[in-house]
């Protein structure tokens, strides 16, 4: 199988959307503080038929069902390191066995699989990660990300995604653990505006990954589909490599009700800007359904 590098370098790369949206739509429930991780040990079956869904639109990576599966996140939920590194390798193996059904389905092309690799304020699941400044170090950051970050990797993952990062302490800590696997990683930041969500500018955000040859893109999700197209341009040029944007459906995530709010902007926003500005990995996040990213690939094959 080529590499995701070498297929960005040929043309634009669709991403899947909100696999929680998709497993919610299918009528999982997803109020526990493991959000879809839960479904790792209790209906695994129902990650794959998810993730099928988007390759079935057209997504051509996968992202896992790992973003919320950390070792002390999953030891709350009574799980010991043991069963914790079983169901964090088996997400990957979940979306495996989704991509050899796509391609027994002919559902043609090379598909890559992303492990999900979340920030720190996932596991505390009240919204942190739409904050970010934790008051932890680098240090104390590098520790909690270092032991997930290599079972994902070892569970054969051709990408890490570094993603809904919210400031720029998480993301270099996050960085020094990929340089020290040599895995390929993006590292996609969650913004407001122009700034990421701890306040810090987007140039110095992306500029962090400049020269450092393991992340293969930079860019955002998990923001507001207008705030977008200003940021790829930014990405672009501070971070010296290609672009990932993969935002919400515009509406926004209420932690404290543990519900949506506002009004879907998805789909009317200028992705061929994106494009032109420099985006190679497109898709959505949260709330973006496998028939909008369906849309996105038609889009896209449009360009």
């Amino acid at each position: 199988m080529s590499s995701l590098s070498a297929a960005m370098s040929a043309g634009p790369v669709v991403l899947d959307g909100g696999l929680a949206t998709e497993l919610a739509a299918t009528g999982h429930d997803l109020s526990d503080h493991l959000w879809s991780a839960r479904l790792l040990h209790d209906r695994p079956d129902a990650i794959v038929d998810a993730h099928l869904a988007f390759l079935r639109a057209g997504a051509q990576v996968v992202i896992t069902a790992s973003y919320q599966a950390t070792f002390e996140g999953l030891a709350q939920a009574g799980f010991d390191d043991e069963a914790a590194t079983t169901l964090m390798s088996r997400s990957v193996t979940l979306a495996r066995q989704a991509r050899q059904r796509a391609a027994d389905a002919g559902v043609g092309g090379p598909r890559w699989i992303a492990a999900s690799i979340g920030p720190y304020g996932a596991m505390l699941a009240d919204g942190s990660e739409y904050r970010g400044n934790y008051g932890l170090t680098v240090a104390e950051l590098v520790r909690f990300h270092r032991r997930r970050m290599r079972v994902l990797a070892d569970a054969g993952a051709d990408v890490l995604a570094l993603e809904t990062v919210p400031d720029v302490a998480e993301a270099e800590a996050m960085i020094q653990v990929v340089q020290e696997l040599g895995m390929p990683a993006w590292l996609s930041y969650t913004i407001d505006g122009d700034r990421t969500r701890a306040g810090q500018s987007l140039g110095e955000a992306f500029r962090l990954a400049a020269g450092v040859n393991e992340v293969i893109a930079v860019g955002v999700n998990c923001s507001a589909p207008g705030d977008v197209a200003p940021a790829v341009a930014v990405a672009a040029e501070a971070g010296g490599k290609p672009v990932v944007v993969y935002p919400n459906s515009g509406e926004t995530w209420d932690a404290a009700a543990r519900t949506w709010t506002g009004e879907p902007g998805w789909g009317r926003q200028p992705t061929d800007s994106w494009i032109g500005a420099g985006a190679r990995l497109v898709g959505g996040c949260c709330r973006v359904t496998p028939a909008q990213i369906a849309d996105l690939a038609t889009q896209l094959r449009a360009t």
